[in-house]
């Protein structure tokens, strides 16, 4: 039996620590052609984790360089280009707990999944397809997966609920990122981040921690179906007044594709946005104080606005939460609609059921993406990891914001440091219509109260789509924003 006593300036755990194996990256490389809409691209692919490590100290003292994570990634690069000039764009979705499965096989990446629309699924197991409108014909990419998500874990001996919250969280992605700038010479590179809804939380928070800490900036973020205020659609504490007027322009543009509204879907939209801004805010702010005269024509209103009745309208104090919104809109058809894309719908479990049992638009998008990541990695990219890829972190049970105690959640100071700091930066933000997750109208007043020159709002660019929280699940919204981020690439 050996000694395993520790010295003085050990912790007890110590020595086992040392008889550990250390980790070592473990990434397989293959080679592929593409036909794109700019021609034919040779390019490598790598997919596989990467280790991360921490410098240690201890009571002043250097305890070495640690292993704490081995990060989940899949990397495409264009062979023979010039790493001076061609961008590089590194990609992560939200949650948080999600993978990076979405942007990979939905829009970014060469191949995509082929699961039909709303209007017309396609039942298992679904199609995989070369990805004619992949960025990768104007920047390579790399997409990210967080701790716990795909096939990110903690190292033997680590603890992965150390990184289940918003600091660590920055952290890791943010030292994959230079790790990877410094390894690949990617330094002198146009270089961009790609997040989606909490992955937009992630991405400027990034930014900032890149710029700050790393003094590595950015040309370009883009943020699609972005939250960088969650203050502006919190329905969880007891006065969500500002969450009701966001989300009322969303709940009329469910309505209306759904036939509950009737109108010209323009028309309808800006009079939702304008009741918002005027006699609805007036109306919520004044509480008990509306005049018992002024209630009915508010209540008519909103009726009309949302597709619900006056009834529920008025029994909900003029405050309809957008779980329950998705719940009540169909609930005569027996049906409930989706919060992640409320153009989806699906049974309800209980006609009377307060609250849908589960997320239809996410029932539809969770088999056909899973499936075809599983066979691409290990049929086309060659990686036998046996690991099971957690589309979404099931070991997630909590995830800490310790940072903002006390105060609802709020990084566009972030986004504003990055944007006074870098002249050329320059933020791309992408909206959607039928999005009950993270609704238009609260990131577009996100926007409207950024603290920034003049000059910068130039460097900020819009786009809307008549689809949900991901664009790219309706055909023609994701040809055009494929393009459109190809077009802000290749501005740099």
């Amino acid at each position: 039996m050996t000694d395993e006593k520790a010295t003085p300036d050990e912790k007890p755990g110590d020595a086992k620590e040392k008889d550990r194996p250390d980790p070592v990256d473990d990434l397989v490389i293959s080679k592929h052609t593409l036909r794109t809409k700019r021609g034919e691209i040779s390019y490598t692919a790598r997919t596989g984790r990467v280790v991360l490590r921490e410098e240690e100290v201890k009571e002043d003292v250097f305890r070495g360089w640690k292993a704490r994570a081995e990060m989940s990634v899949t990397a495409y690069t264009v062979d023979g280009a010039d790493v001076t000039t061609r961008p590089i764009t590194f990609v992560f979705n939200g949650g948080p707990g999600s993978s990076s499965i979405w942007l990979h096989m939905g829009l970014l990446g060469p191949r995509r999944v082929d699961m039909g629309d709303v209007t017309a699924p396609h039942p298992p197991p679904y199609r995989l397809v070369d990805n004619a409108e992949t960025l990768l014909a104007v920047s390579d990419l790399v997409f990210i997966d967080p701790m716990s998500t795909g096939h990110t874990r903690a190292v033997e001996g680590g603890k992965a609920k150390e990184y289940h919250g918003f600091g660590k969280d920055v952290e890791q992605v943010t030292e994959l990122i230079r790790l990877w700038c410094t390894r690949e010479d990617r330094w002198m590179s146009p270089k961009y981040v790609v997040g989606e809804s909490y992955g937009t939380v992630r991405a400027v928070s990034v930014a900032e921690r890149l710029m700050s800490r790393h003094s590595l900036e950015l040309n370009g973020i883009v943020l699609i179906s972005s939250v960088l205020d969650f203050g502006s659609q919190d329905f969880e504490h007891h006065k969500f007044d500002e969450a009701c007027l966001n989300f009322l322009p969303t709940y009329t543009a469910i309505a209306h594709y759904h036939g509950k509204v009737k109108g010209r879907f323009a028309k309808l939209r800006q009079e939702a946005e304008a009741f918002s801004a005027g006699p609805y805010r007036l109306a919520l702010a004044a509480g008990r104080r509306l005049p018992v005269k002024e209630r009915p024509s508010v209540v008519r209103t909103l009726a009309r606005l949302t597709g619900l009745s006056e009834d529920y309208i008025d029994r909900c104090d003029l405050r309809p939460e957008h779980w329950r919104f998705c719940t009540e809109l169909l609930r005569d058809r027996g049906l409930t609609v989706g919060r992640i894309d409320g153009r989806f719908t699906g049974p309800l479990h209980s006609r009377i059921a307060e609250n849908m049992d589960a997320d239809p638009s996410m029932d539809a998008m969770q088999g056909p993406y899973a499936a075809a990541l599983h066979h691409y990695l290990r049929s086309e990219l060659g990686n036998t990891q046996d690991l099971s890829y957690e589309v979404f972190a099931n070991e997630i049970k909590e995830w800490s914001f310790k940072e903002f105690e006390g105060k609802p959640i709020f990084v566009a100071d972030k986004l504003e440091r990055v944007m006074r700091a870098n002249p050329h930066l320059r933020v791309r933000v992408e909206y959607g219509y039928y999005d009950l997750a993270t609704p238009y109208h609260a990131a577009e007043d996100m926007v409207a109260h950024l603290r920034l020159p003049d000059e910068a709002f130039d460097r900020i660019e819009h786009e809307y789509f008549e689809t949900g929280h991901m664009p790219y699940l309706h055909e023609p919204s994701r040809k055009r924003e494929s393009a459109s981020i190809a077009a802000f690439v290749e501005r740099a």
